[in-house]
């Protein structure tokens, strides 16, 4: 069941709802503004909470105040729920965004189905109201995701928060909170459909389907077309690096291009986003143990992540193009796999070595960025699980970043800060680039263990030339071991919300 967020006029304690929402910073002794308006309602229990050491204002915490039964004349909420907004020079969007997450999922825990809250970080928290709203949104929709579509035992929706409804005494604030809001629900619902895509099991989630939810999502959807081209297309494009890596598997190649077009009348202000699209990898003849091909259906998490920017970012229509590109295949082994030797030829031209067929998602990428840069892509930003040469040295709070344009990649990196996906920039340095170097063709697919993550990058490098270029490696972020703040445990949706973001600067 969606979450429905209202925005109404009021008083917070006059909400007829299972629970009222407000916050308080750490260290605060005497709740004020709409906590301190709450705490006065229902009889300094708030206060009273404080001084006994039981709500300490830290970041994470959520305390449920029940008032059922008791007489606090004027007070409609069944509870109250406290939230910790932690240190408040600390404090941030992400921050707002963290403490929506943890409120819904505390609100569903306890059975409430309906809740009002104020805008956190809005008022003594010094964040624009809209921008406060957006979070807020943000937070609670991404925070309550789940993926229970293979139980066959579902949750009963009485266990679902149903509806939350923003309180703003300030009739002149509602529609910047409205506005917010509707923003919040865009990004979020794109980042959720990175994540059904991501943590779908790979024999649903077949290139042929990838390319089936790329084109529902595009259905209905003004101004944005999906078009998706098979084996042939390929083949006549010259596209053999891609080809080689599909060829070892019975499930056919898809490629998907979705297009927007936010200002038609200046083809060259376009932005390319490009998905890296394994639906699994297998490793190919290079095989992978098994523990290793666990996570490997989410090897299209960048796919995932363009297919679903794009439709947000439709939505929002800043003044831009942008066309999201995504070269499906599994990469699996067999009697017609790729070998370990062999020698393709790329859409570029370029000659490459296989030294190692696990290898596979810069061989997709190099074909991609030339179709892109065939059909006039002026700037291209790709996002791969491209190398556990990543994870090793970022761990799993960054997104590995590389580029041959200091301007893109600062935007990149500004848009992900923005939307709580932080981006870490690596080198692209000329002695990492000499392990790519091969004997016999103009490279070969893998530098070997060392700097694996810059080499993997300096090869999909090759293909940008001189074009405006960043490569996101979400080898470490795409996934989560656990929930924490409005990140889920499993696909995280990494990077989605950042590739909005940077088309909404990028079209001002």
């Amino acid at each position: 069941m969606t979450l429905k967020i209202e925005t109404v006029p009021g008083d917070l304690a006059a909400q007829d709802v299972d629970a009222a929402v407000v916050n308080l910073f750490s260290g605060v002794k005497r709740p004020a503004g709409a906590t301190g308006a709450i705490d006065a309602a229902v009889g300094g229990t708030i206060s009273d909470l404080i001084r006994r050491g039981e709500i300490k204002g830290r970041k994470g915490e959520v305390t449920v105040i029940h008032t059922v039964g008791k007489r606090y004349p004027g007070f409609k909420p069944a509870r109250v729920v406290v939230a910790g907004l932690g240190k408040q020079d600390e404090f941030d969007l992400d921050a707002a965004r963290s403490v929506s997450a943890d409120v819904a999922r505390r609100l569903r825990s306890v059975g409430a189905s309906s809740a009002a809250t104020i805008v956190h970080g809005a008022g003594i928290g010094g964040i624009d109201t809209e921008e406060a709203s957006e979070a807020l949104a943000e937070g609670a929709l991404l925070g309550l995701y789940r993926f229970d579509k293979y139980k066959s035992k579902k949750s009963d929706d009485d266990r679902n928060l149903q509806t939350l409804r923003i309180v703003e005494l300030d009739r002149k604030k509602l529609p910047a909170i409205r506005s917010g809001v509707s923003r919040g629900e865009t990004l979020a619902a794109a980042a959720t459909l990175a994540r059904d895509l991501v943590n779908e099991p790979a024999n649903e989630m077949t290139p042929t389907e990838l390319a089936g939810a790329a084109r529902k999502a595009a259905r209905g959807l003004a101004g944005l077309s999906c078009e998706v081209y098979d084996r042939a297309f390929a083949e006549k494009q010259g596209m053999r690096a891609y080809l080689g890596v599909a060829q070892g598997s019975v499930e056919p190649p898809r490629i998907i291009v979705m297009r927007y077009l936010g200002d038609a009348r200046h083809p060259k202000n376009n932005l390319w986003i490009v998905g890296k699209g394994i639906t699994f990898d297998s490793g190919g003849l290079s095989l992978k143990p098994s523990d290793g091909m666990m996570t490997m259906k989410g090897d299209m998490a960048g796919g995932a992540a363009v297919i679903s920017a794009i439709t947000a970012i439709t939505r929002l229509k800043p003044k831009i193009n942008v066309t999201a590109l995504v070269l499906a295949t599994e990469n699996m082994p067999s009697g017609s796999a790729q070998r370990v030797g062999d020698v393709v030829k790329s859409m570029a031209g370029k000659f490459i070595e296989i030294a190692n067929t696990d290898a596979e998602g810069r061989l997709t990428l190099a074909d991609a960025l030339a179709y892109a840069r065939a059909n006039g892509a002026e700037k291209i930003v790709d996002v791969a699980t491209l190398t556990g040469a990543a994870v090793i040295a970022l761990g799993h709070g960054n997104t590995a970043a590389f580029s041959n344009n200091d301007d893109l990649v600062n935007r990149v990196i500004a848009a992900g800060k923005r939307r709580g996906e932080p981006i870490w920039r690596l080198p692209l340095d000329s002695t990492a680039k000499k392990q790519n170097d091969s004997k016999i063709a103009d490279l070969k697919n893998t530098g070997g263990r060392a700097a694996g993550s810059i080499t993997g990058a300096h090869f999909i490098g090759e293909f940008a030339e001189g074009t405006p270029w960043v490569h996101l490696d979400i080898a470490g972020t795409f996934m989560a071991d656990s929930t924490e703040g409005w990140v889920p445990g499993g696909a995280t949706g990494v990077m989605s919300r950042t590739l909005v973001q940077l088309a909404m600067d990028m079209g001002k």
